[in-house]
């Protein structure tokens, strides 16, 4: 089966074909280690994700690596207003970062490959481009792609150079600026006194050989070509992230690549859109930025989070209200139940105490459709619901196909155990069916008020009562 992805690059939904068969090369933009990323953030390595196991699922092999931006502008910054060490600082947010991984069930990448690591690397690539005459040095000692000199310029964000006329002729130094700004970057920044203790002196002692770089550090956008290249090859198959960083971030990753090896840096470009609070752009001012521990802090599992990003498809704009989010746990919460209703834990099949499932195979064809057309979520998570409902499918078999359907959703399934259900509710639970024995419906709707006050839900079914954590 053939899989789908919107090509940001040809603006275009393209069937996935690999630069090489027997691998797939995978890059996606990970965070900048300053502070703890916003639930936006967290769309874009979910979307990441999902890509991954739909590859996976796919049967193809993918090597798959992540960024760690720990040197740029913002770190420097806020690790001086903190009074300690770009180090110290970065690793706290890193490791916080990496705990979320996993609270959001995201298989982490073949490796995590932070920017201070391959500094060694970036000058290589500079150096490459200071020979071809694609950069030059400015009188501070500074090292600046001119844009000029790559004819593609501007080929991803479909930015036509003539009309920036007034910009298209300056420098810019820092890392992010707007598309107006279309201006020569930096690839390599001269130490100045708001560096601090933050830089590097080439060459280094295990390269060796004449430089052209002077005390100073890279800039954000060589980091990505650098790491990409270090780890992947001078060409990659798929390479993710934000919207946002199609320009000015990929725009450059393009420019320096390509402009050092001569190639085509990435085949397939796949951004995912915007995560709006209250319709608006996330922003600290706007006292509208959540992070995930703002989503813990009320007990909302961030799996229900990850739920409600596959509720739409990764290319559409969602807008993050509190009310749909609870929606989304009850939702979730339901399919738990149902899963859980199913029968045992499969510990116990295993063991021979339950029958072992099958996959249906006319529910996974759907399915597999669905995700592998520009990764449909949500007409999977549909198929989901549909299965549940069937009645001509075998329990055990409902259990194994969904099982298989998470492989690509990463819910957690698997994982899911019965609810524990404290002596408490299991004395009332007592109480209510000798109520119903009795033929007490009075007492009975009286003690399940008292149950669900206590945060459990009972249902009569033909087997006797099932209680659940509501």
């Amino acid at each position: 089966m053939s899989i789908q992805f919107y090509n940001t690059l040809t603006r275009q939904k393209e069937e996935f074909v690999p630069i090489n068969a027997s691998e797939v090369k995978f890059y996606s933009c990970g965070p900048t280690v300053y502070n703890y990323p916003h639930i936006g953030n967290y769309r874009a390595y979910t979307f990441a994700d999902i890509l991954k196991r739909v590859l996976l699922y796919n049967d193809y092999k993918v090597k798959h690596i992540m960024n760690i931006t720990d040197i740029d502008d913002k770190t420097i910054r806020d690790s001086q207003k903190e009074g300690k060490s770009l180090k110290e600082f970065t690793e706290f947010y890193t490791e916080g970062f990496l705990e979320d991984v996993k609270k959001l069930n995201i298989l982490p990448p073949e490796k995590f490959t932070k920017a201070t690591d391959y500094v060694d690397e970036m000058v290589k690539i500079v150096e490459t481009l200071l020979k071809k005459g694609i950069a030059y040095k400015s009188e501070d000692g500074s090292i600046y792609y001119d844009i000029k000199k790559f004819p593609n310029y501007g080929k991803l964000s479909r930015l036509v150079l003539e009309e920036q006329k007034e910009n298209a002729s300056g420098r810019i130094k820092t890392d992010e600026y707007d598309k107006e700004n279309a201006q020569d970057f930096a690839l390599w920044k001269a130490w100045d006194e708001n560096d601090g203790e933050v830089f590097w002196t080439p060459p280094f002692a295990k390269g060796g050989g004449a430089t052209s770089l002077g005390k100073g550090r890279p800039g954000w956008h060589i980091e990505c070509s650098a790491m990409s290249m270090a780890n992947l090859g001078e060409q990659i198959d798929v390479h993710t992230g934000g919207v946002d960083n199609i320009f000015p971030h990929h725009e450059n990753e393009i420019a320096q690549s390509e402009g050092a090896t001569g190639k085509q840096f990435v085949k397939y470009w796949v951004h995912n859109e915007w995560v709006l609070v209250d319709g608006k752009k996330m922003a600290k001012s706007a006292h509208n930025f959540y992070t995930l521990k703002d989503l813990t802090d009320k007990g909302i599992d961030p799996l229900v989070y990850r739920f409600w990003l596959l509720m739409a498809n990764y290319g559409t704009r969602v807008n993050f209200v509190w009310d749909a989010l609870k929606a989304s746990e009850v939702a979730l919460k339901r399919l738990q139940r149902l899963y859980l209703e199913l029968g045992p834990s499969d510990a116990k099949a295993l063991e021979g105490k339950e029958e072992v499932g099958r996959i249906d195979e006319n529910y996974k064809k759907k399915f597999k459709e669905h995700v592998s057309n520009d990764l449909d979520t949500p007409r999977g998570l549909s198929t989901l619901w549909d299965l549940i409902k069937d009645e001509n499918i075998p329990d055990a078999d409902k259990k194994a196909t969904i099982l298989d359907f998470d492989k690509v959703l990463g819910l957690g399934f698997a994982d899911l155990k019965e609810d524990i259900i404290p002596e408490e509710i299991t004395k009332l639970v007592n109480e209510r069916a000798l109520a119903r024995q009795n033929k007490d419906f009075k007492l009975s709707d009286d003690l399940r008020t008292q149950i669900n006050s206590l945060g459990f839900d009972v249902k009569d079914t033909d087997l006797g009562q099932k209680v659940s954590k509501i």
